[in-house]
């Protein structure tokens, strides 16, 4: 499997995308430079995505800012260890410091191998993710996008790519996540460059500067 690994790479899958389907011309027009947003596979990155559930990006950056200034992310066994009321006072909720701790458990026990999965199939390697409680299709996919390079997925589910396709293509009513992964079957396999393009496209419509809402 190809991976998305520099911005040449992306700049290829977008000339494929483009291929695919023409009426994207005029986003990738308004969306400008598409970030490449890769990140190294492991436990960091992980956290990193679900510390950004259902908060802004902003919260999100500053939470993670403060967890990562612990010096525990890169070790789970330390993690493990670490003690929770310190862990809770970065600003996680009990939920998603409940998914973590399971999380690098799993890694431990080598149930959940973050590199290995990497290499897998998607469907394969998002029914490994989330066998750990509390992570969901969101955050498998946007892990297999950004830590993986994944060239081929696309999280319909997310809020921000929904609204982008809606304003992309006019559309009267957001779609839902079942409709929008439909709809974005056209652009395999090329559906990793679709979810960027989607995601800097919302961040310029709603004054964010391009930059993306997740």
């Amino acid at each position: 499997m190809r991976t998305i690994e520099t911005l040449d790479d992306l700049a290829v899958e977008m000339d494929g995308l483009l291929r695919l389907d023409p009426r994207l011309a005029e986003a990738v027009t308004v969306a400008g430079q598409l970030p490449l947003r890769r990140t190294a596979p492991g436990f960091a990155s992980l956290a990193n995505i679900i510390v950004s559930q259902q908060v802004s990006k902003a919260s999100a950056d500053a939470i993670f800012g403060r967890l990562a200034a612990q010096d525990v992310l890169h070790d789970t066994a330390l993690f493990l260890r670490s003690d929770p009321a310190i862990l809770l006072g970065a600003g996680f909720s009990r939920p998603k410091l409940r998914t973590l701790l399971l999380a690098a458990a799993a890694c431990e026990d080598r149930s959940l191998d973050l590199h290995g999965l990497c290499r897998l199939p998607a469907e394969e390697a998002i029914a490994g993710l989330t066998q750990v409680p509390g992570i969901g299709p969101w955050t498998a996919e946007v892990y297999l996008l950004f830590a993986a390079g994944h060239p081929d997925v696309f999280p319909g589910g997310d809020i921000a790519l929904q609204n982008a396709f809606q304003m992309i293509f006019e559309l009267p009513e957001r779609p839902s996540a079942k409709k929008l992964n439909e709809a974005a079957m056209i652009w395999s396999p090329h559906r990793g460059a679709a979810s960027r393009l989607l995601w800097a496209y919302y961040g310029v419509k709603r004054g964010l500067g391009g930059k993306s809402p997740v």
